[in-house]
C-alpha cells in the first residue's frame, strides 16, 4: 500500500474519530491530509522510501490562533494516536509532531515554502522554486473544516502569473539551446569530458523543467522530476530520449542525435499551441520570442537567463 492510501486509510480508521470525539466544537477549524516532504506525497514511495521518514500519520493544520486555544491539547491527542495504532515509532521530531506529519500551524506549513506572506507580485512569484511550489501543492486533503488551508492551496497551484510561467519557460529553453545544442559538443570536442557531462545534465535539468512549464506544472525536486514527467499531459515523450542521453553521456555522436530530437518536440509544441512561429531548430530564437510575451515590461526587459 502506497503511502498516501496508508495515511488517509489510518485517518478514516483512527483520527476521524479522534478529531470529531476529542475535538468535535474545533471541527470547522481545523484541516487534515498528507501534504509536503517526502515520495509518498507525489505516489512515488516504495519499500526503499519505507528507510527514513515514514509512517501512516497524517498532518493536522490549524490556525496560530486556534494553536493557542487547544495545539497543545491536539498535539498529546494526535501523538497517543500514532503510538497506539500506527505500529511505527515516531521519529525525528520536529516542533510539532513527527518529521512534516503530526500537528502544524497553517502559517508554519506554508511560510516553509513561499515565506511569511503569499506572493502577489510577479517578482514574488519568481523568487520561489518551483519544487517548492510543487511540495505545497501536492499530496491529498482528507478533511478541511474551515477551508483556509485549502484555499491557500488552490491559490498556490492555479495563481501562478502567466508573465512568470513565461519568464521561467524562456530561461529553460535558452538553458536548453546553450548547454545542449552548443555547448556540449563543444566540450568535448575540446577535450573537456567533465565538461561536455556537466552540459549534459543542465540540457536535461533545462528540458524537464521546459516540460513542465509547457504543461502549466511545478517541477517536483529533482530526483522526483523525472518520473514525474510521466504523470503529465504533454509532451511525455521526451522522457525515453532524456534517459538514453544519461545513460551514455559520452557517445557524442547519438547523443547529438538525442538532443536534436528533443529540442524538435519541445519547438513542435511551441508552434503548434501557438507561442511562436516557426524558427528553425535552434531553439536560442524561440527563448527570446516566448520572453516577448511577457505582459510586464520590467519582468519582460530583464535578462532572459535566470
Amino acid at each position: 500500500m502506497k503511502g498516501l492510501e496508508l495515511s488517509e486509510k489510518f485517518y478514516n480508521e483512527y483520527g476521524k474519530k479522534m478529531l470529531e470525539t476529542e475535538f468535535n466544537e474545533y471541527l470547522d477549524s481545523i484541516a487534515a491530509g498528507l501534504v509536503g516532504h517526502g515520495s509518498e506525497c507525489f505516489g512515488f514511495d516504495d519499500d526503499i522510501s519505507r528507510d527514513h521518514d515514514f509512517d501512516a500519520g497524517f498532518c493536522i493544520w490549524i490556525s496560530e490562533k486556534d494553536d493557542a486555544k487547544f495545539g497543545f491539547k491536539l498535539l498529546r491527542a494526535y501523538s497517543k494516536l500514532v503510538k497506539e495504532h500506527c505500529e511505527v515509532d515516531l521519529k525525528a521530531k520536529s516542533r510539532f509532531g513527527s518529521d512534516f506529519k503530526g500537528v502544524k500551524t497553517i502559517e508554519d506549513f506554508y511560510s516553509f515554502y513561499v515565506g511569511s506572506k503569499l506572493p502577489e507580485t510577479n517578482r514574488e512569484w519568481l523568487t520561489i522554486p518551483d519544487h517548492y511550489l510543487a511540495e505545497a501543492t501536492n499530496g491529498k486533503v482528507f478533511f478541511d473544516g474551515a477551508g483556509e488551508f485549502t484555499r491557500i492551496r488552490n491559490y498556490l497551484k492555479d495563481g501562478r502569473p502567466e508573465d512568470v510561467r513565461l519568464k521561467k519557460l524562456a530561461s529553460s529553453l535558452f538553458y536548453m539551446a546553450q548547454s545542449g545544442q552548443y555547448n556540449y559538443e563543444r566540450a568535448a570536442l575540446h577535450g573537456e569530458n567533465v565538461a561536455s557531462a556537466i552540459a549534459l545534465t543542465e540540457f536535461v535539468k533545462s528540458t524537464v523543467s521546459a516540460v513542465f512549464l509547457l504543461n502549466g506544472a511545478y517541477a517536483p525536486y529533482y530526483k522526483w522530476a523525472y518520473r514525474a514527467i510521466n504523470g503529465l499531459k504533454e509532451l511525455k515523450a521526451v522522457a525515453p530520449y532524456l534517459y538514453e542521453l544519461l545513460r551514455s553521456p559520452y557517445d557524442i555522436s547519438a547523443n547529438k542525435v538525442g538532443i536534436e530530437a528533443v529540442c524538435a518536440l519541445i519547438k513542435d509544441h511551441l508552434v503548434s499551441f501557438g507561442y511562436v512561429g516557426d524558427k528553425g531548430d535552434y531553439l536560442e530564437p524561440y527563448a527570446y520570442s516566448v520572453n516577448d510575451l511577457i505582459f510586464d515590461a520590467d519582468m519582460r526587459n530583464s535578462p532572459v537567463m535566470l
